[in-house]
């Protein structure tokens, strides 16, 4: 299996799901199996960060990584808005196993302010804003350079989205049919419809 479950003790991070519970945009639990999942590869990427965050003091928090592809259909029922969310026909980042959605946490464990909370679908979320205090500009900068020197790519609309920078290059997985702690199945992308 390709993918690997993120959970502590083994990491250190704190994993609050968005998606496992109705405290996201469509209202409701979209997770079948409400576990953190990463690719091995972004897996390996993450370790990397966590030492970076460490060495200054801080540490992650997740609420999102692998998001089966039913549940990227949710989400883009929800709202089909690609300035924020992957069109599930192409195949996010997320339901690749490599892109993770965090912030970081203070010595305390408290959450640096970052001018929005997470999936604040609006363009004062984007990287580089201005018009957020300067303490939430110099938290974006912090988790940028943190990402980035563990060889992440940022998603200019989002301040907590990180990926893989080669992504498309790895399988949409599924979960749709597994019951749970049964390993997790890659599928073909369905194909996109010619209009």
């Amino acid at each position: 299996m390709d993918l690997v479950e993120i959970k502590p003790p083994q990491w250190d991070v704190e994993i609050e799901l968005a998606y496992a519970t109705p405290n996201n945009i469509t209202g409701k639990p979209i997770y079948a199996y409400p576990r953190c999942y990463l690719h091995r590869d972004a897996a390996d990427a993450l370790a990397r960060a966590i030492e970076l965050a460490r060495a200054l003091g801080y540490r992650f928090k997740i609420f999102d990584a692998f998001r089966p592809s039913e549940a990227q259909w949710a989400l883009w029922k929800k709202d089909p808005n690609p300035e924020f969310l992957a069109d599930p026909r192409r195949g996010s980042p997320h339901s690749r196993g490599v892109a993770v959605d965090l912030t970081l946490l203070d010595a305390a464990g408290r959450e640096l302010e970052m001018g929005t909370g997470f999936d604040e679908f609006r363009p004062i979320a984007h990287h580089a804003r201005t018009d957020v205090p300067v303490e939430a500009q110099r938290n974006r900068a912090i988790l940028l350079g943190i990402m980035t020197a563990a060889h992440w790519d940022f998603y200019r609309n989002e301040w907590w989205h990180y990926q893989l920078f080669n992504s498309r290059n790895y399988p949409v997985y599924s979960d749709s049919a597994l019951p749970p702690g049964r390993e997790l199945m890659a599928r073909p992308l369905d194909p996109i419809p010619v209009e």
